[in-house]
């Protein structure tokens, strides 16, 4: 009988010690499930810096694109750029040297500083008094590229049939002219004589060639 209670004695204590044994493993466990918050707050804390190094990364970004916005002038990879309206000196005088065909000529000199592209033909409207816009052509010639350093011009002629009619003709008051390549015009006043008036009462034949340098303009010093 003896035997029997120290048997039962035993079980029970072996019972107990496996509940305590238990109990801890659930403690340990408590305590990992209550550190998991703390690791998932320092993730947190590193997408926070991701985020922080991505607005970085975007501001970088946009101040490369500032740095590729290139002005007028030379764009960076060696090449001329088109001379600009607002960088012309833009003139016109009567070059009429005799009594069958007038010439005006329209100059564009670069007083921009700097190397300049030139090529083509200009836009020209000619406006009269009667506030018509008379239509000039273009003539065969081949244009030729020009490159004009800051003081040098270019310039190119508007022919037309000198008025010998003896009436008064069609008296132009303005040129509207834009450089070649550019669309920004300069209006100027009309330099020379009346036109005369074209049979049947139309538009005389205008004319103009493509733009080219003055062989003597003058240097930067000049």
């Amino acid at each position: 009988m003896l035997h029997t209670r120290k048997a039962v004695a035993a079980v029970i204590g072996l019972v107990a010690a496996l509940s305590l044994t238990a109990c801890t493993g659930d403690d340990n466990a408590s305590d990992s499930t209550a550190a998991t918050p703390t690791a998932s707050a320092e993730k947190a804390g590193g997408t926070g810096d991701a985020d922080q190094a991505g607005q970085s990364a975007d501001t970088g970004t946009g101040g490369s694109d500032q740095g590729a916005d290139t002005s007028t002038g030379d764009n960076g990879d060696g090449k001329v750029d088109i001379c600009r309206t607002d960088a012309l000196e833009v003139a016109a005088e009567d070059n009429t040297t005799d009594k069958t065909e007038g010439v005006v000529t329209v100059s564009f000199k670069n007083g921009g500083g700097s190397d300049c592209s030139i090529s083509g033909f200009a836009g020209v409207d000619l406006k009269t008094s009667q506030g018509d816009t008379l239509s000039v052509d273009r003539n065969g010639e081949k244009p030729v590229s020009e490159i004009l350093k800051d003081g040098e011009a270019a310039a190119f002629n508007i022919t037309f049939p000198y008025n010998n009619s003896g009436g008064s003709g069609v008296q132009v008051t303005n040129i509207v002219v834009t450089p070649p390549n550019e669309t920004k015009s300069v209006t100027l006043k009309w330099p020379a004589g009346t036109l005369p008036v074209g049979e049947g009462g139309g538009s005389v034949k205008l004319e103009i060639n493509p733009v080219g340098k003055v062989s003597d303009s003058p240097g930067p010093n000049g």
